[in-house]
């Protein structure tokens, strides 16, 4: 009997994966632990183990783009067997991908064949003409009832969907039902009711199903951009990338769903840097703290001293995180990904450091594994290394802050009417007007810079 081989979740934050490339080929005999693909998730590349054995049959190429987590993509077969008849997963709406080929490491497969665990296809199997279909007609080809085999969606069905008169809608966000902050999400947004009502009929509808569609919307406005014309043909272009496209969605996302407000103050970094030269002449350290690691420590004691700052807001509701899980903000060819060292409070600095050592790298080379690249409740971007003072950083997430860092200068500052030559560092720190007020968040940020002014404070 065949087994079926899935797209696996590698993280608890993917919904879809692209297929970077085959490691084996149509045919070839593979056993548990053969390496049969690499796999692009959201932010990592991740290469994927084979936990049966059989003979592969490939169903999904790597250009058919990215696919939903739990569609067949390949089935192992016994000799002799024939593939079962099966459509190709059903792409994402994805640009195309530049292929990775690096090493990387391994993640688990998670295919299987009726066995506990087995990821399902989360969406009813279709033929290409009836999605062709649907898009010409402007429907959404998964509400049709297939009457295929198997239950497969066939022209004929998205026919039939596009025949039978439309459900009476309401047409004001009254009748739709929808917590505070979905209505006002939606409203801001400009999202069209009548398509709420038909979409999610008889739902009560969350700032999750709102933001969904907003980043659909962007995604079809994208697509859809102005054609080119004789006046402005670009010299060039390329496929944005799937990090790229989910980057541009999420800001878009950030944009419409927070409320931004930035303050910038400037610290006196001496006694910090002097710290840093001190622990790095220590010769029983095995790795010498970087400026990341000393901020993200003292960042978190500034966030427990001021819990609204490491909260986020939920409908009506503000929700506290129970533990300081720092994200580094790290620049690389791909786009901007952000690894995340979690409880810091409890780790020592050169514990932070020996994780970043590890964790930052690996990321920057995209191979940090998923899970490491979500969980963050507060984010630090440095933009020093590229002669940055103050910026506008833009709130990660639903997280409640930002804390944007710039380059250290020397500069002749007046202490005690006379001037002195000291280090000193731009803070650029953006909010959540919605969740807290400029108060607190003043005080957050100046209690960040008396860190950075006398470590001591949050070294004892």
């Amino acid at each position: 009997m065949a087994i079926e081989v899935v797209m696996p979740q590698l993280g608890l934050s993917m919904d879809s994966g692209q297929i970077v490339e085959w490691l084996k080929r149509t045919g070839d005999p593979i056993q548990p632990g053969d390496l049969l693909m690499s796999v692009e998730s959201d932010k990592s590349t991740v290469e994927v183990e084979a936990v049966e054995r059989g003979r592969l049959h490939i169903v999904t190429q790597p250009e058919d783009g990215a696919v939903p987590v739990g569609s067949v993509i390949a089935y192992l077969l016994a000799d002799g067997e024939a593939p079962p008849v099966a459509a190709p997963a059903t792409p994402v709406a994805a640009s195309p991908m530049a292929p990775s080929r690096e090493a990387v490491p391994i993640a688990e497969d998670h295919s299987a064949n009726g066995r506990e665990g087995e990821y399902r296809p989360s969406r009813p199997p279709s033929s290409p003409a009836a999605r062709r279909r649907a898009a010409e007609l402007g429907l959404d080809w998964q509400q049709a009832t297939g009457t295929g085999p198997a239950g497969r969606i066939k022209e004929r069905d998205i026919l039939a969907m596009a025949a039978q008169p439309a459900a009476p809608v309401a047409g004001a966000l009254a009748t739709v039902k929808m917590t505070p902050v979905a209505e006002r999400l939606a409203r801001s947004a400009g999202i069209d009711p009548i398509e709420l009502a038909r979409r999610f009929p008889g739902q009560r509808l969350g700032r999750d199903e709102i933001e969904t569609v907003i980043r659909e919307s962007v995604r079809r406005a994208r697509q859809t951009a102005a054609p080119e014309t004789a006046d402005t043909i670009p010299a060039r272009s390329e496929p944005a990338g799937r990090l790229r496209s989910l980057i541009a969605e999420r800001m878009a996302v950030s944009h419409l769903t927070n409320a931004p407000v930035t303050l910038t103050t400037e610290a006196d970094a001496t006694e910090l840097v002097r710290l840093r030269a001190t622990l790095k002449n220590d010769p029983q350290a095995d790795v010498v703290p970087s400026y990341n690691a000393l901020l993200a420590k003292l960042v978190a004691r500034a966030l427990v001293e001021h819990p609204i700052m490491n909260a986020y807001l939920d409908g009506d509701r503000i929700v506290y995180w129970e533990t300081v899980n720092i994200g580094t903000a790290v620049d690389t060819e791909r786009g901007l990904v952000v690894p995340v060292v979690r409880d810091v409070p409890a780790k020592s600095v050169q514990e932070i450091s020996r994780e970043m050592a590890e964790l930052l790298p690996r990321a920057k080379a995209g191979k940090a594994l998923p899970d490491e690249l979500i969980g963050g409740t507060f984010t630090i971007t440095n933009l020093g290394t590229y002669d940055i003072d103050a910026f506008t950083p833009i709130i990660n997430g639903a997280e409640c802050a930002i804390l944007g860092v710039g380059r250290l200068v020397d500069k002749y500052v007046v202490i005690d009417g006379q001037p002195q030559v000291r280090t000193m560092m731009v803070l650029s720190l953006t909010f959540d007007h919605r969740l807290v007020d400029g108060g607190p968040a003043a005080a957050f940020l100046q209690r960040v810079k008396q860190f950075i002014e006398t470590p001591y404070l949050w070294l004892v």
